[in-house]
């Protein structure tokens, strides 16, 4: 059988001996110097049930003390070595001796003793001669009242520790005598020193730390629960010395009342709350606010903006909705990193709610502070202006705010510009209700982006079309991987001094069901905007690969085909195993793969971007820097990366015939790519004079529609047969760049 638990939550508790039972069995120390007065003592108690331990001088009491203290002491005045009135002094000194109950023994006229035994800490006395009869009833008296004085102690104890725990107190007024008697719990919440604890206070003394701005509040409640003689409850705040302020919460009834019912006594408990408070502020916070940059979220706004629109229903007023949207954020965040996004956020909510400060007369809201301004989430602000007298003002408030985010803005040492577009939507005029104002706003941020980003639009019915419609590109978009909408074209390579085909540059086009053949111009924003620019990314490596090993199996000459992928593709970890999986489903070798990127790959996880490309690189697969000179470069992150060209962006290239700057900046490029052993490929090449140009200076490689434009797979592959049979100049094999297929099956 296992060994019964001491405690079991379910047991049935063993029953409690009853009082009379621990009282006697009471140990009693009987301290006497005459052996007689003991032996009678001893056997008169012993009857009782008592047990008793005998010492013949107060020091030999002290010493049967210090080994255990006794249930109570019989002490006789007189003694040698050490007397009573010494014996029980030290006795109270005693840890524990404070509250052992002391009899001492004294003769019927010595009241000197008696008064001397009270002053050294005696409970009681006992005159001799002792009336034996009556002394077990006395002793017994003594045990029950000092168990009672220790079990009051006791739960006045308890009841101060839970008090000081729960941070609860209570008090008691006598409105009859015009006082207050609180706890010391009670006096020290209330924020008064605990070294003048008062027993009794008057009502303006002990509330005297109530708030200025509740204490009207809790004297009205106080007189009208006197005047009635009902009680109440209230929350009220406490306002400390040094400036803290505290919330409490009172529960007041009353105990007594006089003949005509009013009170006579009231009890009021108090329990500093603060805590609680404290916890519904954070809940509040996390649910109405954004905790990034501290502006309300869209559930307050949708709140503030119910009630801005009930209030202008009622006083026949105009108010406006503006939808914010920040025009190149995304590129930040995805070029800086999310550390960046985040502070480019903060910094720029600061910005937008400065304005709207500036602004108070015509941007005001339902909040304590003024907050006008809220954050939807990512990088999307809306903001509410109300009291509008015309939509003038409103446009106004607009323009301000797109002027602010035209500022260049310093994030992590770099300074960039973002800026904004605005939607406008005007109640009534545009719209009576919340969700209604809110569409129209949005709609018209859309179309000032369409219409070129970086300015506002004010709401007309006519953006719903265009609204919609892009609504619908959208869905569309999301399934047009899944039915195979997606073509790749492909822009012929051309080797600068020979003409030959060098290679193809894979650019997407979307073959649409309804509209026909769309360029990337036409839908590129919304595959950023829907997510995809990862899957689709995926998708034309795939395709890139699969149409290479078609062209190898055909008989052409393989040529490396580059694709373009954005920069975040380049921090994919899974990246360089995907690209070996491709190849090896298409049978291509990794020289038939161009990776190109533009510059942005080096601000956001450089390292990480470099240790992917080097796992490419490693596997044979090319990469190049596209649009070369339009972003940001690290030289020392350059050098690191193994790259095998660079692309001159065609901006510097359209003009080079009439801008020396641009033919500087190319010069500079030519050079700064040879010096490091890379190629240099021109690209948006359209004249002979520009081609004249880059064989001057050099250049390897252009592409642009002095050759050819990007041209289907079929039409491609048509000029690549038609080059190699004339032998040169359009030869890829006669390069010396590019060599046979290898033997493949055509996927």
């Amino acid at each position: 059988m296992s060994a019964r638990p001491a405690f079991a939550l379910g047991d049935a508790a063993q029953p409690a001996p009853v009082a009379e039972s621990v009282l006697t069995r009471a140990r009693i120390l009987v301290v006497d110097d005459d052996a007689g007065a003991r032996r009678l003592t001893r056997a008169t108690l012993n009857k009782s049930g008592f047990t008793v331990i005998e010492a013949a001088n107060g020091q030999l009491a002290l010493d049967a003390m210090m080994q255990a203290l006794p249930d109570l002491v019989l002490m006789d005045v007189s003694m040698p070595v050490m007397d009573g009135f010494t014996a029980c002094e030290t006795l109270r000194r005693l840890p524990g001796g404070s509250r052992i109950p002391v009899a001492m023994i004294t003769g019927l006229d010595d009241t000197p003793s008696i008064d001397r035994a009270f002053e050294v800490g005696a409970t009681d006395f006992i005159t001799k001669p002792i009336n034996w009869s009556v002394l077990p009833h006395r002793v017994r008296y003594m045990l029950r009242a000092s168990s009672a004085i220790h079990n009051l102690e006791q739960n006045e104890r308890r009841l101060s520790n839970a008090q000081r725990i729960g941070e609860m107190g209570d008090w008691e007024w006598r409105v009859d005598q015009g006082f207050i008697a609180p706890s010391a719990q009670a006096w020290r919440l209330f924020g008064h020193a605990e070294a003048d604890v008062a027993a009794a206070a008057a009502p303006p003394q002990f509330f005297a730390t109530v708030h200025p701005d509740d204490r009207d509040r809790l004297h009205r409640a106080c007189e009208q629960a006197v005047a009635n003689g009902e009680g109440f409850a209230i929350d009220h705040r406490i306002l400390l010395a040094d400036g803290t302020v505290r919330h409490m919460q009172q529960q007041v009834e009353v105990i007594e009342r006089d003949p005509v019912g009013r009170a006579l006594r009231l009890a009021g408990a108090v329990h500093d709350i603060t805590r609680r408070k404290d916890a519904e502020e954070q809940i509040r916070r996390l649910a109405y606010y954004d905790p990034l940059t501290d502006l309300p979220n869209r559930l307050l706004f949708t709140e503030q903006l119910g009630l801005a629109l009930a209030q202008a229903e009622r006083h026949q007023r105009q108010l406006a909705v503006m939808f914010v949207d920040l025009d190149n954020f995304k590129r930040v965040n995805d070029t800086l990193g999310h550390k960046a996004g985040d502070e480019l956020l903060r910094v720029t909510s600061a910005r937008l709610a400065a304005v709207l400060r500036r602004n108070d007369a015509l941007a005001r809201s339902s909040e304590p502070h003024g907050h006008s301004i809220a954050r939807l989430g990512g990088d999307e602000f809306i903001v509410l202006l109300t009291d509008l007298q015309r939509s003038e003002d409103a446009a106004n408030v607009a323009q301000r705010l797109v002027d602010t985010l035209a500022e260049p803005v310093f994030v992590q040492g770099t300074e960039i510009y973002v800026g904004g577009s605005l939607g406008v939507a005007m109640y009534p005029a545009d719209g009576s209700d919340i969700d209604t104002l809110m569409m129209n706003a949005d709609t018209a941020m859309y179309r000032a982006k369409e219409a070129g980003r970086s300015g506002f639009q004010l709401y007309d019915r006519s953006m719903n079309a265009r609204a919609l419609d892009r609504l619908h590109m959208e869905t569309q978009l999301r399934r047009a991987l899944e039915r195979n909408e997606f073509v790749l074209h492909y822009q012929p390579r051309i080797d600068v001094l020979s003409g030959r085909i060098v290679g193809a540059e894979a650019l997407i086009r979307w073959q649409h069901p309804e509209r026909g053949l769309l360029m990337p111009g036409d839908f590129i924003t919304l595959v950023e905007d829907a997510g995809l620019v990862i899957p689709i990314g995926e998708w034309v490596i795939g395709e890139a690969c699969r149409q290479n090993a078609a062209w190898c199996a055909d008989g052409l000459p393989l040529v490396p085909v580059a694709v373009n992928l954005a920069s975040t593709h380049l921090r994919e970890r899974g990246l360089p195993s995907l690209v070996a999986r491709t190849l090896a489903r298409h049978q291509l070798p990794a020289s038939g793969l161009e990776i190109e990127v533009t510059e942005s790959i080096l601000l956001a996880e450089p390292e990480l971007s470099i240790r992917i490309a080097q796992e490419l690189a490693t596997m044979g697969v090319q990469l190049s820097i596209d649009d070369f000179g339009t972003g940001y470069s690290s030289m020392s992150y350059l050098k690191r990366l193994p790259i095998s060209a660079l692309k001159i962006d065609r901006s510097f290239v359209r003009d080079l015939e009439t801008d020396p700057d641009d033919e500087a900046i190319i010069s500079a490029i030519i050079a700064l790519a040879h010096s490091l052993k890379l190629k240099v490929v021109a690209e948006g090449v359209e004249t002979q004079a520009q081609l004249a140009f880059l064989q001057a200076h050099h250049c390897d490689e252009y592409q642009g529609f002095l050759t050819s434009r990007a041209i289907t797979p079929d039409a491609f592959a048509r000029l690549h047969r038609q080059a190699g049979a004339a032998g040169a100049p359009g030869s890829a094999a006669a390069s010396g760049t590019t060599g046979p297929c290898p033997t493949t099956t055509r996927s």
